[in-house]
């Protein structure tokens, strides 16, 4: 099996350009933060969360500042406003005065139950707050919580926020490993740094930063596995995968789609060992606590967050597959067929045209996993920041700072 650099055609270049010259127009930057500043205000109407409530007050004022700062056309000093003002801030206010949303206690409490008796579950939960909807791994990012790290350098989110810097800078690396750029091909004239600074600074990234940080770990994981299957690192890509699949059950779809993409471009025998050492390494981790106390599991990590447990999920927002489970058994009937039909879907274009370049795969995954938030009888418009990061980083990853286009990383099997 063999790969080649597929070569652009001169209608994709002029293309790109018209696409960078938007990207880095002045008005764009203004119009952006603008939407940011909306986007954050609005929490002070729709919400009643003291945390939320929080951030949108101190995001909205930063917004808008960097919104004054793009208008002069300094788009890096505009980003600097926007992530001190939407994420420093806010994340230090809400640490020090150790408000956060309830996943934080969750995080911390299952590490300290981890050490003292082996299980991150409550053998015997009283409420909400006993519950743990996450698997084992989630409970990492309470250590140093539970090992008495004095004051706020103990918070979940702070570790949180550390690991997804750690996984975009490596993911950037790895994608960085790519060929030298095809001759005529352009990126954005704007530094990686500046780029994904305004990611992390935007509501996507930002609100989830500073309220709870739970799906922040599960964001990182999600960017740097596909870069490593597509850079022919099944074996690292797999351990990535097998550590995503010990936080969280939604990250399970993203395997299948890696899988794909490193059997279309390497084979087999790469895509076989990418998946023994995520099943090996996911099944080590989380099949010891199955095993041990399984219905305590199936009722917290299953039953709870699909709104089938005991106790009622708080994950409720005006989502398809929601309002459908409100409706009683047809209404869960019809959301359970539509998400059959829409996996059923993703397969088979996975095994009639599997990604086989970065952007692909991503936009793949985000794809697969917004359908599947959206149809789910309990979800949130937070998890969509997991699609949304997944397409807006990989293209900023492979354009900026003249490293490789997306185009020119396409891959063809021969």
């Amino acid at each position: 099996m063999s790969s080649s650099i597929a070569v652009s055609t001169p209608q994709v270049v002029a293309g790109a350009t018209r696409r960078a010259a938007w990207f880095e127009q002045r008005r764009t930057w203004v119009l952006g933060w603008l939407v940011a500043a909306g986007w954050a205000g609005s929490f002070l109407v729709i919400s009643n969360l003291t945390t939320h409530r929080t951030w949108g007050t101190m995001a909205a004022v930063a917004y808008l500042a960097a919104a004054l700062v793009a208008g002069t056309g300094r788009r890096r000093a505009s980003v600097a406003v926007a992530l001190i003002g939407a994420v420093a801030l806010p994340l230090g206010w809400l640490v020090l005065t150790g408000r956060a949303q309830p996943e934080v206690a969750v995080m911390e409490r299952s590490m300290e139950l981890m050490l003292h008796t082996g299980s991150p579950y409550a053998a015997h939960p009283h409420g909400l707050a006993d519950y743990n909807p996450y698997l084992p791994g989630q409970a990492l990012f309470g250590l140093p919580h539970a090992l008495g790290l004095l004051g706020p350098l103990g918070d979940a989110r702070l570790w949180c926020a550390g690991f997804l810097a750690l996984c975009l800078s490596a993911g950037r690396a790895v994608l960085r490993s790519a060929p030298a750029p095809a001759a005529g091909a352009s990126s954005y004239g704007i530094s990686y740094g500046t780029a994904v600074g305004a990611l992390v600074a935007s509501p996507f990234l930002a609100l989830p930063l500073c309220v709870s940080g739970i799906d922040i770990p599960l964001i990182g994981v999600c960017c740097v596995a596909p870069a490593l299957a597509l850079r022919n690192r099944p074996m690292a890509a797999g351990l990535v995968l097998a550590f995503a699949c010990t936080l969280k059950w939604t990250a399970w779809p993203v395997v299948p789609v890696v899988l794909a993409a490193v059997f279309a471009l390497y084979g087999l025998g790469a895509a076989l060992r990418c998946a023994a050492v995520t099943l090996g390494g996911a099944g080590a981790v989380i099949l010891p606590f199955a095993l041990r106390t399984p219905k305590t599991m199936l009722e917290q990590v299953f039953l709870f967050p699909t709104g089938h447990g005991a106790v009622a999920t708080p994950a409720k927002s005006p989502l398809p597959g929601v309002l459908l489970s409100e409706l009683g058994t047809p209404g869960l009937a019809v959301a359970g067929v539509l998400l059959l039909v829409g996996a059923v879907a993703l397969t088979v274009s996975l095994v009639k045209r599997p990604p086989v370049d970065f952007v692909a795969c991503a936009d793949r995954l985000a794809l697969g996993l917004a359908i599947a938030f959206a149809l789910a009888p309990a979800s949130r418009f937070g998890y969509f920041a997991l699609p949304a990061v997944l397409v807006l980083w990989t293209r900023l990853a492979v354009r900026c700072d003249g490293s490789q286009p997306w185009w020119g990383l396409r891959r063809q099997v021969g």
